[in-house]
């Protein structure tokens, strides 16, 4: 099973420079979008359906903002686009697809780069979705998590690392909190399962260099319960060409789905 995931930053933006015509030569058999910055009516059939996939979305009240995605080549056998919690529903931050005992989910979680408003409500988010991962560890099923979680784990995940130690996205508090869904409730980094190197980043920022310069950040994730973490089997960051101030995290699971 060959899973993506791609923070858009706007998913017509990102069909204006050419994801939809690269897409069907990937073999992705769900492909997580964040960010999509649209309503559903907006949408031009080869983004609403791309040819071979189905495609469920869950917008964001305000026009323009947020959203997620997700695309599937088997029709799954439910998709959940709310979780009864306004921050993340009305904000379009999460759609989940169930295959058999396999759910994947695109998640997008809030940035605080804006000021302290928008920092406490990602705070909130962590509280609330920390909550949400410990009760889904204990259902009898296998998660595949996708998506711009905001936040870069380690030193090795950033490539200035020590200016922004004081930076939303970098912050100590932040790191914990990925330190503890790992080490204390248990879910695994999948692309650090199989990929240790320095340097490997998703995240550029438009101004300057960065993405010349390699100047980058990782935080997009495929975060997986411990039982697929034998599964994992391969991971790639696409770099050929640019969609997106992210690029597209591909990773590959040996699992019947």
């Amino acid at each position: 099973m060959r899973v993506m995931t791609l923070n858009a930053n706007g998913i017509r933006a990102a069909h204006r420079k050419g994801f939809f015509d690269w897409l069907p030569q990937q073999g992705a058999d769900v492909v997580c979008i964040q960010e999509t910055k649209a309503q559903v009516h907006q949408l031009v059939d080869d983004i609403r359906q791309p040819d071979g996939y189905y495609g469920y979305f869950r917008d964001a009240q305000k026009p323009g903002y947020s959203g997620v995605a997700l695309y599937c080549r088997r029709q799954p056998d439910k998709v959940h686009d709310t979780l009864g919690w306004p921050r993340a529903d009305d904000e379009g931050r999460y759609i989940r697809a169930d295959f058999g005992k396999l759910s994947v989910i695109s998640l997008y979680l809030p940035s605080g780069t804006t000021g302290d408003v928008r920092q406490d409500i990602k705070y909130e988010c962590l509280d609330y979705f920390m909550d949400l991962f410990r009760r889904m560890r204990r259902q009898k099923r296998e998660f595949i998590i996708c998506g711009d979680w905001n936040i870069a784990h380690t030193k090795n995940d950033i490539r200035n690392w020590r200016s922004n130690q004081k930076n939303s996205g970098f912050l100590p508090e932040e790191r914990a909190w990925l330190d503890k869904l790992f080490d204390r409730v248990g879910y695994v980094d999948a692309f650090r399962r199989v990929n240790q190197s320095a340097d490997e980043y998703t995240w550029w920022s438009n101004r300057g260099q960065a993405w010349s310069k390699n100047v980058g950040w990782r935080i997009d994730y495929q975060i997986v319960s411990p039982g697929l973490q034998d599964a994992i089997r391969d991971a790639s960051i696409y770099r050929e060409a640019r969609f997106s101030d992210h690029a597209p995290l591909t990773i590959d699971y040996e699992v019947d789905w």
